[in-house]
């Protein structure tokens, strides 16, 4: 796939956009065009060769969603290096430590990821966002416009790219660092197969169109949508400027997170054509709003760090959904499934990656969700694993009932569990939900009872209104911030 794109972007259409931006004004503006991208890729790649990574290197990559992120992920694949990706929302000490295990040869930032492990690093965590000092993590070089105190520049001539390496289908392609601790941190090794495995997984599943316009900001998206000779516009952060953004475009596919989407209903966006979502719970509420906004379609999509994408479903499939936990679809064309004696979700396929690095190759892929499969073979999920609360004796998991407290009126909710006075690892269960904007709390407690009842015993000790916490790259409920949360108020 990369390959495909890599000669595509030269030879269809390379004066049309590739890459769109929002301007100052609020209007649309080309960041780079299909044959500039291309160009740029290749000086990347020169400027990388002539720093001497060859096949097998490790190149880290600091830089922010956008051209030149892509364009280096193309010249660290031309050059068949594999590309460690940075998130600067672990906090430097994690990051330190899973950097330490992939141990990159070069680390490419650009200045405002610099800034956020020097000077700006006390601006930059009031937004949760933190990196160690790159200098410490190896050699590093700055990627676009350098400031004071940042690294030399990488240089980038006008010289020949080299031709491309092709080490083997089973060679690295890229780390993405996952979960862990700076004890034990840990890292996700997809294959170059692997990784072309889950782009034409995407292509097949979304089938853009060539002169169509997507909304998205991630590899996953960028990829397969200019392959196909599509532009991509990156999403605006704002909510308000993301609602007058969708009014413009009118894009034929949008890709966006759980709370971006509710962020952008909330300033009345309205969408077209089919709208895509994951990287979070998305419940069957906030995909019928989607539609109810003008979309044609509104998918949730199950994926993980490990095998992207496993399954997904439209609305109307979810909506149907009336039994317990939450329906994620079926497996997707090459995706198997199994289940634990624990009931803990099982996948494998081609796209699911081939290792966690530094340790042996493994075909399935433990998801840590508890799950089951309805008679058609679609995954329900059931709740993490380690979010099991213990209540007196019995282990309830939430995913089983959060979906039911998803009504019009919410706009998140979350089962967590409360240690219990007196009572030595017992807890309590608590139903933290965060109301939609101007919705009636009274209204809303009524209407809550319906299926609080329909719980059973795992009905909640106690209902709290309020906002849900969330944290993480993908913004996904925090729910130890939110058991602590709850704990407060219930012993206030």
């Amino acid at each position: 796939m990369l390959d495909r794109l890599a000669h595509a972007l030269r030879t269809v259409h390379p004066d049309r956009p590739a890459v769109l931006g929002r301007g100052r004004t609020g209007g649309t503006r080309v960041l780079i065009r299909r044959g500039e991208l291309a160009d740029l890729a290749d000086r990347y790649a020169a400027a990388l060769h002539a720093r001497g990574l060859g096949p097998g290197a490790t190149l880290g990559v600091a830089v922010r969603p956008g051209p030149r992120a892509l364009a280096v992920l193309l010249a660290a694949h031309r050059l068949g290096l594999r590309a460690a990706v940075l998130d600067p929302t672990a906090g430097p000490d994690v990051l330190a430590a899973r950097l330490a295990l992939a141990r990159p040869d070069l680390v490419l930032a650009d200045a405002a990821a610099q800034a956020v492990a020097g000077w700006a690093g006390p601006l930059a965590r009031r937004a949760d966002l933190a990196l160690p000092r790159l200098s410490a993590l190896g050699p590093v070089a700055t990627l676009g416009r350098r400031l004071p105190g940042c690294a030399p520049r990488l240089a980038v001539t006008g010289g020949a790219a080299p031709a491309p390496r092709d080490g083997g289908a089973d060679t690295d392609a890229v780390i993405v660092f996952t979960s862990g601790t700076t004890a034990r941190p840990r890292a996700v090794v997809h294959t170059r197969e692997g990784l072309a495995a889950g782009l034409r997984t995407v292509t097949d599943l979304v089938d853009p169109r060539p002169g169509s316009t997507v909304l998205g900001g991630t590899f996953f998206v960028l990829v397969p949508a200019l392959a196909a000779g599509a532009a991509v516009a990156l999403p605006a952060r704002r909510p308000r400027a993301l609602a007058g953004q969708l009014a413009r475009l009118a894009p034929a596919h949008t890709y966006l997170t759980p709370p971006a989407l509710r962020a952008a209903l909330g300033a009345g966006a309205r969408f077209h054509g089919r709208v895509w979502t994951g990287s979070a719970p998305a419940d069957a509420a906030l995909l019928r709003r989607v539609k109810q906004a003008g979309a044609d379609q509104a998918w949730g999509v199950y994926a993980l760090t490990e095998l992207f994408p496993a399954a997904a479903v439209e609305e109307a499939g979810k909506s149907a959904h009336t039994g317990p936990g939450d329906l994620v679809g079926a497996p997707l064309p090459g995706v198997r499934t199994g289940l634990t004696p624990e009931g803990e979700l099982l996948l494998t396929g081609p796209g699911a990656r081939h290792r966690y690095l530094g340790e042996e190759p493994d075909p399935w892929v433990r998801t840590g969700d508890r799950a089951t499969l309805d008679p058609d073979g679609r995954i329900v999920l059931a709740g993490r694993l380690k979010d099991m609360v213990l209540r007196r004796a019995e282990n309830i998991y939430p995913g089983l009932y959060e979906p039911a407290l998803h009504l019009p009126d919410v706009e998140l909710a979350v089962l967590v569990g409360v240690p219990a006075a007196g009572a030595p690892g017992d807890e309590r269960l608590v139903a933290l939900v965060q109301p939609r904007p101007g919705a009636d709390p009274r209204r809303l407690r009524a209407a809550l009872r319906d299926p609080l009842d329909r719980m059973g015993g795992a009905r909640p000790d106690a209902v709290l209104f309020g906002e849900v916490p969330l944290a993480g790259r993908s913004r996904k409920p925090d729910r130890a911030a939110a058991a602590a949360h709850c704990a407060r108020e219930l012993s206030a």
